[in-house]
């Protein structure tokens, strides 16, 4: 008599990609809120299963097999379109819990406005948000850690399918005893010698900058990267250089404060480009629609002048 392999379960694909997210049996058991050794049995199952060792376990770290990858690779996809099935089970798209990641440089500024709007046109939506460097969010999106990302276009993974949702414009940020403190807008000329500072490399908004400091001949300082756009500010505000802030973190933590001075290019206008993305694939492509749909909607009504759309 012939012995069949066991079959292998939704459960199992989950927490393999917890594993690969994690590279950790205990770091994936509680992040599926299991004990490890009930985590590491269900992985040892599948590869019963599946006939195939998915895992090397290491004393300190747990490192996938080429196998491994393939099959979480595959596993993501399986777990997309088992959502799709659960969507499609539910009146419309946006019911249950959907995992938005953001780039720190937008979430506390958006979200607050996006959140309230959904609560109050979707009550039965629970948006499970986690906020991260815009690299991490790209890798954790596709390893499945995320089902929709909101971050700066374009994107570097072909393995994910974006949406343009409305652009962002910079600013320039100086100190308020700085020679051009006293323009209210500055030119592409103004920025020739000037010192800049900008975020550390893995940041969209990084590689921007760098580009503006080498097209207008900007000094930019290396020695001063910040680690978020208040460390920026206040590095501006004590005279180490300017730099370029987005709008909408002007708008909430800098208005009249006084440490720094915001100019407005006068043109061509400087954004960036922020949207939604996926994997290819998903299943639930009609809850990602919608929600971009409520994003424009707020950018409409409450955000008008700040930033615009598309």
């Amino acid at each position: 008599m012939v012995r069949q392999n066991p079959d292998i379960t939704l459960r199992q694909l989950k927490y393999l990609t917890a594993l690969s997210a994690t590279n950790s049996f205990r770091r994936g058991a509680e992040r599926c809120g299991i004990s490890q050794p009930s985590f590491s049995a269900q992985i040892r199952l599948l590869e019963e299963a599946l006939g195939v060792q998915v895992a090397e376990r290491g004393n300190t770290a747990v490192t996938m097999t080429p196998a491994g990858r393939e099959i979480t690779a595959a596993a993501v996809e399986v777990l997309d379109k088992v959502e799709g099935i659960r969507a499609l089970a539910q009146k419309g798209p946006l019911t249950g819990m959907l995992r938005l990641g953001v780039k720190a440089t937008l979430g506390p500024y958006l979200m607050p406005y996006v959140v309230r709007h959904l609560h109050r046109t979707h009550p039965e939506l629970r948006l499970f948000i986690r906020e991260g460097p815009p690299i991490e969010l790209e890798r954790e999106l596709v390893e499945g850690l995320h089902d929709v990302v909101l971050a700066q276009l374009p994107l570097g993974s072909a393995d994910l399918e974006t949406l343009r949702l409305f652009r962002e414009p910079l600013h320039l940020a100086v100190a308020s005893d700085h020679p051009l403190a006293g323009q209210d807008t500055f030119s592409t000329e103004d920025l020739n010698g000037l010192d800049v500072l900008t975020l550390s490399p893995g940041y969209h908004l990084h590689d921007q900058v760098v580009q503006l400091c080498e097209e207008h001949h900007a000094r930019l300082r290396r020695d001063y990267e910040g680690t978020s756009l208040d460390a920026l500010r206040q590095m501006v505000g004590m005279g180490l250089g300017a730099t370029f802030l987005p709008a909408l973190y002007i708008g909430s933590e800098v208005r009249d404060a006084g440490d720094v001075v915001i100019l407005k290019p006068k043109r061509p206008a400087l954004s960036r480009s922020i949207g939604l993305a996926w994997r290819k694939g998903s299943g639930a492509v009609a809850a990602y629609e919608a929600i971009a749909a409520a994003i424009t909607t707020v950018v409409r009504e409450e955000l008008t002048g700040v930033v615009s759309e598309r």
